[in-house]
């Protein structure tokens, strides 16, 4: 199980963190990370991090603004998103997967959250 939190309503330039908890089947995987859907748009691989907290991986689109890590304690993948821009405006995916040919492939997602960037 997958549960994400952290979306919401904020101005172009802002930030947000967005979370997620893993529980259960997560062993199975090797990958975690975030994928973004936004309406008319193909799905992009936002970011994944190794279970063990690297290597990384960042889209194009995000490096250098955002950043994941990952809370083996607490089973918990964060993204902070800086100096966001309304294209970012997505429902955002935590997800499982495994790293194929040095990119994310998800198999396991949760509910999504939604972020808008907007004035």
């Amino acid at each position: 199980q997958l549960v994400e939190s952290g979306g919401g309503l904020v101005q172009p330039g802002g930030s947000l963190r967005l979370s997620c908890t893993a529980s259960g089947f997560t062993i199975d995987y090797d990958r975690i990370g975030w994928f973004r859907q936004a309406p008319g748009k193909e799905r992009e691989v936002v970011s994944c991090i190794s279970m063990s907290g690297r290597p990384t991986h960042y889209a194009d689109s995000v490096k250098g603004r955002f950043t994941i890590s990952r809370d083996n304690v607490r089973n918990t993948v964060h993204l902070q998103m800086n100096t966001l821009k309304p294209e970012d405006t997505a429902v955002y995916y935590c997800a499982l997967g495994y790293e194929i040919a040095g990119a994310c492939e998800f198999g396991s997602w949760g509910q999504g959250t939604q972020v808008t960037v907007s004035s």
